[in-house]
């Protein structure tokens, strides 16, 4: 099982009540867009990471959801626990307040649990713009936290005077950014494996999540749609770090109706894009859905290794059934990704989880897959010669010689005397013969071909 990375980063968590700007706050310190913002409240339901350059300083943002008083069964007093969690680690805390609509009680309260929690706060008055609003966050002294910092993160007012109070009020460690001129530069680690785990709403991503860093780091539970934004995390198995990104559900674009929906399914889609691996992951109960096949297809697209991962096992009765009907539906309707990896397993139980990372890694081999030419050219003309080429306008089409132009996705280049004619099925042949020769499975295939042209007929004088 892989481990959840500790950043040795100072850890700086923005916490508060609901929509007073903690998201577009995040954002500037970071910044760019990374969290979603919108005037709905509660947009931000789990907590979101990033890293911020403040001061010569590095440091680990936190995003929480807001604070509110909720059962701890409910929704909102998940939200409450995962964000109590996030200050639990904190160096420095960011407690924001609007200052428009001054001290509320819910700001008081939330201020008296965070004395209680001996963590250094600094009190921050968000949406102070104008004299009205900076004389409204002076009432912030009663909450005992300090001198608010007046500040508009939506118009980028006070944020310099921020990260200079935020640097000041932080340890020295490792974040401190080396001074100019230093002989020795500093080392960079090799970038990570960078994994997004799709699906459609309720397939249980965010339960995977939390079973694959070991703790209750994503808020999950019967309600479909909770993860609203994409959510990365740095974990770590035996062969190195992984940034591990959960989704928002991805449902049919004519079912996505309000604005904050069509930007949760935005970020997921770039997500996707930004991956290198992506886990499709299925509700087992419900076998294979035209939406997962569509998503199937986007990542295809996209041309990202892909593992299709079957959730909810433990709840499949006739599992041998179940495995064959989902794989002669993906093989008849995914031809493009033939021999895709499936990995069967119960995140709420933690059953056969253990695969899933393994696969992941073996899937990200393939797409990073090299032939050399000798070897390519060879199984070539042997295809030529099992399968002539067919003929065009009553032509036969002279095929020469393939090269690799890159990996990740494999793509090869055909060069022949109107190769550009390849007709769709003699393609697909070729895609096919690749992918069983060189022991491609599931990865992305690209054909591309360049053709050749005759001098003296094309360039008459």
């Amino acid at each position: 099982m892989a481990e959840n990375m500790q950043n040795d980063l100072p850890v700086v968590v923005i916490a508060g009540r609901p929509n007073v700007g903690k998201s577009t706050l995040f954002n500037r310190l970071v910044g760019r867009r990374q969290a979603i913002v919108s005037d709905t409240p509660g947009v931000t339901r789990d907590r979101k990471e990033g890293e911020a350059l403040l001061r010569g300083k590095r440091v680990r943002l936190i995003d929480t959801a807001g604070l509110e008083e909720a059962a701890p069964d409910t929704l909102f007093g998940r939200m409450r626990a995962s964000s109590e969690s996030a200050v639990s680690i904190a160096d420095l805390v960011l407690f924001c307040i609007d200052a428009r609509a001054g001290v509320t009680p819910a700001d008081a309260h939330f201020a008296a649990w965070l004395r209680k929690q001996n963590k250094p706060v600094l009190l921050v008055a968000n949406k102070a713009e104008g004299a009205v609003a900076t004389a409204e966050a002076l009432e912030a002294y009663s909450l005992g936290l300090g001198s608010p910092l007046a500040l508009s993160a939506e118009h980028g007012e006070g944020i310099a005077h921020l990260m200079g109070e935020i640097a000041d009020r932080l340890p020295e460690g490792p974040g401190r950014r080396r001074a100019r001129g230093d002989d020795e530069e500093e080392e960079r680690p090799a970038g990570p494996l960078r994994l997004a785990i799709v699906g459609r709403p309720n397939a249980g991503k965010s339960t995977l999540l939390n079973r694959l860093l070991g703790e209750e780091r994503m808020i999950t539970g019967p309600e479909p749609g909770l993860t609203r934004d994409s959510i990365s995390v740095l974990l770590q198995d035996e062969h190195g770090p992984i940034q591990l990104v959960d989704t928002a559900g991805l449902r049919r674009k004519a079912r996505i109706e309000e604005s904050l929906e069509k930007m949760s399914v935005s970020a997921s889609i770039e997500a996707l894009k930004m991956a290198e691996v992506v886990v499709l992951t299925l509700d087992a109960t419900l076998g294979v859905h035209e939406q997962d096949l569509q998503i199937a297809r986007l990542v295809e697209r996209e041309g990202r290794a892909c593992v299709l991962a079957l959730n909810k096992w433990d709840a499949v009765e006739d599992r041998t059934a179940t495995r064959n009907a989902i794989s002669y539906r993906i093989e008849n309707s995914l031809a493009q990704m033939r021999g895709i990896p499936v990995v069967a397993f119960s995140a709420l139980t933690g059953a056969g989880v253990n695969k899933l990372l393994p696969t992941v890694r073996k899937a990200y081999e393939v797409w990073n897959s090299r032939v050399t030419t000798g070897e390519l050219n060879r199984w070539f003309e042997e295809a030529l010669e099992r399968h002539a080429p067919p003929l065009v306008d009553g032509k036969r089409l002279k095929l020469r010689y393939m090269t690799q132009a890159k990996s990740r996705p494999p793509t090869f280049i055909l060069f022949g005397t109107r190769a550009e004619m390849l007709p769709d099925a003699y393609r697909r042949y070729l895609v096919n013969g690749l992918r069983e020769t060189f022991h491609l499975p599931g990865t992305p295939i690209r054909l591309q071909t360049r053709g050749t042209r005759n001098p003296f007929v094309d360039n008459k004088s």
